[in-house]
């Protein structure tokens, strides 16, 4: 864990994986809301990097989190969103194709498999969602699509997303929701946030 000072009031944490960036994510809430964090405005998970903002002594406090021993993220831990998906996307075949499976078995290899929300971009309400075991992860699509359906789920190597709105996009398509996943009226307007927990069922069945 290497932590740099990028600002004035700025910190930002290394890691080596997803998963050290959910654990330590995660400690870093819980140190807050316990008051032993200091003021620290924002917390803000990428792919490796956990950015503080708002920070009063950005280098006191990274000397201290360098020194921590964050646990790893209990499997059961966070909320739990679950997402009706019709499995009728058009890369369906060639994702099984390269799982060497049927297209009608990735319903339930997607519905056993624990997501997690670690950190969101690219559009509001997208979710770059982790928990593929390598060998269920493909690659994008040699060539991008020019607009992908709003409640696309789809999948690009080690992440799973759920487009929030049509959108180019270069990942493999395999099925669609009618879940809204970002509606500014709503609190939270976001349906995925950082930490939690989703699990892809097919929809039409319990």
């Amino acid at each position: 864990m290497r932590a740099l000072v990028v600002g004035s009031q700025a910190l930002l944490i290394e890691v080596d994986s997803a998963d050290e960036v959910a654990a330590l994510h995660a400690e870093l809430l819980r140190r807050r809301a316990a008051g032993a964090l200091g003021p620290v405005r924002d917390l803000v998970p990428a792919a490796r990097t956990v950015l503080l903002d708002g920070v009063r002594d950005p280098a006191a406090l990274g000397a201290r989190i360098a020194g921590w021993e964050v646990p790893p993220l209990a499997a059961a831990e966070g909320p739990l969103v679950c997402v009706p998906v019709r499995y009728d996307g058009p890369d369906l075949a060639e994702v099984a194709r390269l799982w060497g499976v049927d297209p009608c078995e990735v319903a339930g290899i997607l519905g056993a498999t624990a997501f997690r929300v670690a950190f969101c971009g690219f559009a509001p309400g997208f979710g770059y969602l982790t928990g593929l075991p390598e060998r269920l992860r493909v690659p994008r699509r040699d060539t991008p699509r020019t607009a992908v359906p709003a409640g696309s789920l789809a999948l690009a190597g080690e992440y799973a997303g759920v487009y929030p709105r049509s959108s180019p996009g270069g990942w493999q398509l395999i099925g669609s929701t009618d879940a809204v996943l970002f509606d500014p009226a709503r609190e939270p307007a976001a349906l995925f946030s950082p930490g939690v927990r989703v699990r892809f069922t097919e929809a039409g069945r319990d």
